[in-house]
């Protein structure tokens, strides 16, 4: 995991009284979103989303889409947006946005909490700041 994209990521966390985070690249060729920095994440749920395709998941959804996902309470979220395998991570609040350079999207940047929580416009901002941030390191 590159250095930067690590201290990125746990200072966003700090931040954001988070306590997980991932980064994914984008292969858009293949429709593949791929890890390249993780805080927080059980071990046993890294391999999980090592590798997600366009569209599954909370990631998948933001690449998709193009714009921010969030989940108030992923351990009771509904909506069939988060993969089964997400609740073994223990977080309540979910937010991804999408990674993006002059228009184009390069990835996905994630953070969750153990407690509920509802983003607010003025946090979606923030974070998408800090993931545009990310940019050069995935272009």
């Amino acid at each position: 995991m590159p250095d930067s994209l690590d201290n990125l990521l746990r200072a966003t966390l700090a931040q954001f009284h988070s306590d997980t985070g991932t980064v994914h690249r984008l292969d858009e060729p293949a429709q593949l979103l791929h890890l390249v920095a993780h805080v927080g994440l059980p071990a046993h749920l890294i391999e999980v989303v090592q590798t997600i395709p366009v569209g599954k998941g909370i990631a998948g959804e933001t690449a998709a889409k193009n714009r921010p996902v969030t989940i108030c309470n992923l351990q009771t979220d509904t909506s069939g947006v988060a993969r089964p395998a997400a609740k073994q991570t223990g977080v309540g609040g979910a937010i991804c946005v999408p990674i993006r350079q002059a228009g184009k999207l390069l990835g996905t940047f994630g953070i969750g909490t153990v407690r509920e929580h509802e983003y607010s416009a003025a946090e979606i901002n923030a974070l998408q700041e800090i993931a545009n941030s990310a940019a050069a390191q995935l272009g």
